[in-house]
Formats: C-alpha cells, structure tokens, sequence
C-alpha cells in the first residue's frame, strides 16, 4: 500500500491551482503537484542531477504557468 505525505501550499495558490485544471485531466491539486513533481525527479534522474540552469527552467516554466512568483 502506498502512503502518503502532505504538502501545504497557500490557499491563494490552491485556488488558482484549482481554475487552471478546470477541463484537463487533472480531478485534484494533489494530481497536479504529482505530475509536476514526478517531471522534476524524472528530469533529475535522467541526467544525473538537476543543474542550477535545469532547475531554473523548470522555475521559469512554473511561473509562466503562474504557480510561482
């Protein structure tokens, strides 16, 4: 059986988290946050580890998104 852990992120975030998966694939924050973390540590693994640039981009990215600001 899986477990879990929690993660909190402000409510602000939440909601906005929330508007933007209205008609994707996406039923919860939860979803979003496993996709975008399971792309980080894909990401990492494949290359050995997450260069300063890699992670900024990744930042950059988020934040375009609007989930970083």
């Amino acid at each position: 059986m899986t477990e879990y852990t929690t993660v909190s992120i402000p409510k602000e975030l939440a909601t906005r988290v929330d508007e933007t998966i209205e008609g994707t694939s996406f039923t919860s924050t939860s979803d979003l946050v496993r996709f975008l973390l399971r792309s980080i540590v894909i990401q990492h693994q494949r290359s050995g580890k997450l260069t300063e640039s890699e992670f900024e981009e990744i930042a950059e990215q988020l934040r375009g998104l609007g989930y970083l600001e």
